[in-house]
């Protein structure tokens, strides 16, 4: 079993966790109150420094609600957390994008994103200079 080892930056918010046992994903929760302009990309400190296994990358995606309830998206769709992000300093942040005309408000608390864990395969890079196979059409091809 691999260890997600995390670091609260404010210990008077929760941990983050899984809310139920079928979660995928935990929450992750806002460590300050942040004021997020129509249109404009805001980082949103998630309280989170993360020692990732080896083996693993950290995914940060939107909770299912936010953009319903908050009219917030992430504006990179998801954040990719690396194995070497884990210093000190190296707060996990949501970089999220307010696509309503009015100024949306994260309180101090709120869960707004969430962490998921996955596996990866880091396989040797190796140029070719013609595929095996015939191409099948472009974007969008098979219907």
């Amino acid at each position: 079993m691999s260890i997600l080892k995390l670091k609260r930056i404010d210990k008077s918010l929760p941990l983050p966790s899984y809310q139920t046992k079928g979660s995928v994903g935990f929450d992750l929760y806002a460590r300050e109150t942040v004021k997020i302009k129509p249109f404009t990309p805001t980082l949103v400190p998630l309280n989170t420094i993360a020692k990732i296994p080896k083996g693993y990358m950290l995914i940060i995606a939107s909770r299912s609600s936010i953009p319903l309830k908050k009219g917030l998206m992430l504006a990179n769709s998801v954040g990719i957390i690396d194995q070497d992000y884990c210093g000190e300093k190296d707060e996990i942040k949501a970089l999220v994008l307010n696509f309503t005309k009015k100024t949306v408000v994260v309180k101090k608390g709120e869960r707004i994103a969430q962490g998921i864990l996955v596996k990866i395969a880091r396989p040797e890079i190796k140029e070719v200079e013609k595929m095996e196979k015939k191409s099948r059409g472009g974007f969008g091809s098979t219907g």
